[in-house]
């Protein structure tokens, strides 16, 4: 799993949707998880979890749409169990599980066997844990769009430049100067400008124009 960066500015996400089951005392869970960077995705994804097992005795479900560990957008449900067995547990396993944008479902066949809140909780924790621990996962880079204006002498250097802070080319244009669009991953931001500086002798010019989504790797 890749580190998370101290600033939050890169952490793992799903890779796409994945899915793990067990059986616990004749009762049969089945814990899907996915990647949702925003709680409507993570409630549309809840939602067709819970329309592929509309026989289900109960779908409960969290998500932290989010960095890992935040909680300014998270939510959870019992949908039936007893309060605080289900989504509570599920959303705690999320927050500690280092991972960001991503929801859980846990779906419950009931068996006939009542496990008690204690063991709920601990069943509906333990399928989100096991489904993390064999969830496939990308390194999610939040990147800064920048503008950059040079003269042709530092073409070179600056390209190597922006291979080392792991900059994306977004567009080129060559005129009277070389005008370069670039994605650039948010904690090599000032590398790029330092780097920059350096490379042009101080005659290169940057601007930040905003937020941009980039790749994942």
């Amino acid at each position: 799993m890749p580190d998370v960066g101290e600033s939050g500015d890169r952490f793992p996400i799903p890779a796409g949707v994945h899915r793990t089951e067990e059986v616990i005392r004749r009762s049969r869970f089945i814990t899907t998880l996915g990647h949702t960077p925003e709680p409507e995705l993570a409630r549309d994804f809840i939602g067709r979890v819970g329309a592929e097992f509309p026989d289900a005795t109960h779908n409960c479900w969290a998500f932290v749409a989010g960095p890992p560990g935040s909680t300014a957008h998270v939510g959870m449900s019992d949908d039936g169990e007893p309060q605080g067995t289900a989504g509570r547990p599920m959303l705690t396993t999320l927050l500690h599980s280092d991972l960001g944008e991503i929801a859980a479902v846990v779906t419950r066949y009931y068996g006939g066997v009542k496990l008690g809140k204690g063991g709920l909780g601990r069943a509906y924790a333990s399928g989100v844990q096991r489904a993390l621990d064999t969830l496939p996962t990308v390194e999610k880079v939040l990147r800064v769009e920048c503008r950059l204006n040079l003269d042709y002498p530092s073409v070179d250097g600056v390209f190597r430049l922006l291979d080392r802070v792991e900059a994306t080319r977004l567009e080129e244009r060559f005129g009277a100067r070389v005008r370069l669009r670039v994605a650039v991953p948010l904690d090599r931001i000032a590398e790029l400008e330092r780097g920059l500086a350096d490379e042009t002798g101080g005659a290169g010019e940057i601007t930040r124009v905003g937020p941009t989504p980039g790749p994942e790797s």
